[in-house]
């Protein structure tokens, strides 16, 4: 019998797919939302080989309506919100459009869904909201502030959310992994390339570098997934979950060291 549905976003790879799939092991009807037929049929494939089954369904989180018409009639044990991309590039090379999207995708539509969802979840009595953060959540480097700009702001709202439906059992979480082997490393290739001629590009080329170097270290994503798996199913789920022990890391390292003498270090490695 199943524990009832669990949405996630971004399920066509990395640590979406991961997760739509350890939900559907774990019990739940699991749906993956994606953005084209052909991520669809991916992720239908990924599920069967894995033994489970996992429902597509097509929607651009952007997409407002969309959101309203996937998200009626669903009943959601839990909801997952994993969209996302990285977008790498300094702040005065990034341009409004961009911006905009980027919180769109990130920040805004990820409560757009909390939003829809809730109705159900407090009509129930229970229900999980799960943000997918990130490390930079919590702190900044140069070169992704505008990536960076929608973690923070996404936790704000999030803490703001959790606090204010806590009375109605509805929990709400958040997942902070570090670097993690999931297709969101590619795409910074694709944004420098777009950044060609920028002051910062030598700076630009030193963070590439230093992503390849990390690579092999980077985790696999079902490690992000089983701890989301276990915060839907925890009684009494903690609020944060650091994910990673670069992430351990530099969490203490935020806390522990002095503005000025991180500035400082990042602006070395990078040439800045």
């Amino acid at each position: 019998m199943s524990k009832g549905t669990v949405l996630t976003t971004g399920a066509n790879s990395g640590i979406g797919l991961a997760t739509a799939i350890d939900v559907a092991r774990r019990g739940f009807h699991s749906i993956g939302s994606v953005r084209s037929e052909d991520k669809a049929e991916h992720l239908t494939a990924a599920a069967r080989a894995a033994g489970v089954d996992v429902e597509p369904v097509l929607l651009d989180v952007t997409d407002a309506d969309a959101c309203e018409k996937v998200m009626a009639g669903l009943e959601l044990a839990g909801l997952v919100n994993n969209a996302g991309y990285t977008n790498t590039g300094a702040v005065e090379d990034v341009g409004d459009d961009d911006v905009r999207r980027q919180l769109e995708t990130m920040t805004v539509a990820p409560m757009r869904l909390a939003r829809l969802a809730l109705p159900a979840m407090r009509a129930a009595g229970r229900g999980r909201i799960v943000n997918v953060s990130s490390i930079y959540g919590r702190t900044t480097t140069p070169l992704t502030g505008w990536y960076q700009a929608t973690k923070h702001a996404l936790e704000a709202v999030s803490d703001a959310l959790r606090m204010e439906v806590a009375a109605s059992g509805v929990k709400v979480v958040l997942v902070e992994p570090g670097g993690f082997r999931t297709g969101i490393w590619e795409g910074n290739q694709d944004a420098v390339a777009r950044h060609a001629g920028s002051q910062y590009e030598s700076a630009y080329q030193r963070e590439l570098l230093l992503t390849r170097l990390a690579q092999p270290l980077m985790g696999d994503p079902s490690r992000v997934a089983r701890v989301i798996g276990r915060a839907l199913e925890a009684r009494l789920p903690r609020a944060r979950y650091l994910v990673g022990y670069d992430a351990q890391a530099l969490a203490l390292v935020e806390r522990i060291t002095p503005t000025s003498v991180k500035d400082l270090v990042t602006r070395f490695g990078l040439g800045l």
